[in-house]
């Protein structure tokens, strides 16, 4: 299982009902992924060092899930059944659901790197896939859904932070295709995956801090933040997208001088976040 995932718990007496997990975080591919897309274009999707980012969460009472796998090989952000037709080289044998995202080439796994880039030169197997979603995405789902359900059991509420980083420009696979970026963008699937009152507080730390921030738009949360959510019974999922622009060079991939900054200033929402959902515990 340890292949799938990075856990790191908090101090048990200061556990409070908040989960980050960072599904595209590894630069890790395996050797049977047998890609011929350039390492720039695979790591073009790469959401570097968000876990490093957001690991100062822990001293909080925060648990940390992040992925070790990269999302180019499988995607544990997509649907199980977000099966690309045109990546297999035979039929799919379970149902299939095909999102617009496997029609722009990011489905559970990618047929394009970047536009115009694909990933492959050949047609991938039932049972190679199969071992994709065994080996990475059911593990990794496992132990998040576990997280979850035991702090909504043990708290009552669970607040689930899907966290992940963007291009400072959409490219023409993205909806915002040659848009320049804000600095953040929240995304709770336009209020039916959290509180939006949390949403909105989210929001207004983040301009505290001296941030531009966008909600739901161009990202509303995927499958990470539909799967796990109810927010009428307690279960709070947000998705937060950060410009990479703020932190790093996009075409080195080397960590700037903002890096620092902006992991202290993550540091201290998590902080917030945390004293948030104790007052929201204390109230109710």
């Amino acid at each position: 299982m340890q292949d799938a995932y990075i856990l790191t718990r908090p101090d048990a007496a200061g556990q409070i009902p908040l989960i980050f997990d960072s599904p595209h975080s590894s630069r890790f591919c395996p050797p049977d992924m047998q890609a011929v897309a350039p390492e720039a274009a695979l790591m073009s999707g790469w959401d570097a060092y968000v876990d490093e980012l957001w690991s100062g969460a822990r001293q909080s009472g925060a648990t940390l899930l992040a992925a070790r796998v990269h999302r180019s090989y499988i995607d544990l952000n997509r649907s199980r059944s977000d099966i690309d037709p045109a990546l297999m080289a035979e039929p799919w044998p379970e149902p299939i659901q095909v999102s617009e995202k496997s029609k722009a080439g990011m489905g559970l796994i990618r047929r394009y790197a970047l536009p115009g880039v694909p990933m492959y030169e050949r047609k991938l197997s039932v049972a190679e896939v199969q071992q994709r979603i065994s080996r990475y995405y059911d593990p990794y789902h496992a132990e998040l859904q576990q997280w979850i359900n035991n702090a909504h059991a043990r708290f009552g509420q669970v607040w689930h932070i899907d966290c992940h980083s963007m291009k400072s420009v959409g490219n023409a696979m993205n909806i915002d295709n040659g848009a320049r970026r804000p600095d953040f963008v929240l995304g709770d699937r336009d209020g039916s995956a959290a509180d939006p009152a949390f949403t909105q507080w989210v929001a207004q730390q983040l301009q505290a801090q001296g941030y531009t921030v966008k909600i739901n738009d161009p990202y509303r949360g995927a499958e990470l933040v539909r799967a796990y959510s109810d927010p009428q019974h307690g279960r709070n999922s947000m998705q937060i997208e950060i410009n990479r622009a703020l932190y790093m060079d996009e075409q080195s991939l080397q960590r700037s001088a903002g890096f620092a900054t902006l992991q202290n200033n993550l540091t201290q929402l998590a902080e917030g976040m945390s004293r948030y959902i104790s007052d929201k515990l204390t109230r109710n």
